[in-house]
Order: structure tokens, then sequence, then C-alpha cells
């Protein structure tokens, strides 16, 4: 599992960039569901040929980063 750190806070509007980013980015990904919890962390899933990528914004741990079952650098280089 590779984890990227985005940011050391919750931030919405950087949770939607890294999202936005990783839609326009990373070819032949499927966006799936967006979870939300009742303290207003958010999760939007991905996969890519089998394999899921997920963005969180996190208000429990106080961060956005992204986890996934593939490395992504090669995308954002």
């Amino acid at each position: 599992m590779y984890h990227y750190n985005i940011c050391n806070e919750a931030d919405n509007n950087i949770f939607q960039k890294q999202c936005r980013a990783i839609e326009k980015h990373i070819p032949s990904i499927a966006k799936e569901k967006l979870l939300e919890d009742v303290d207003g962390s958010a999760t939007q899933i991905y996969d890519l040929n089998g394999k899921k990528i997920t963005v969180h914004n996190s208000n429990y741990i106080g961060a956005v980063f992204v986890e996934s079952e593939i490395a992504i650098e090669k995308y954002f280089i």
C-alpha cells in the first residue's frame, strides 16, 4: 500500500482539488463511491484496473491524504 500525505489538516478545498487532479492525470480511472462520515470526513474511492485509490479528508486524523494499491507518482511528474 502506498501513502501520500497531501495536507496536515482536513481541508475540503484541498480534498476536492486532489480528487480533480487524480481524475485529470490518471487515464482510465473510474470514480466510485464518495463516503461521508458524521464528523464531516470524506473518502472518495477510485478504481484503476482492479486496484483501489482512495482520497481521504479526515477530520479525525486531521489530514488530507491518498492511499493507493499502486504507485501513482508517475502520473504527476
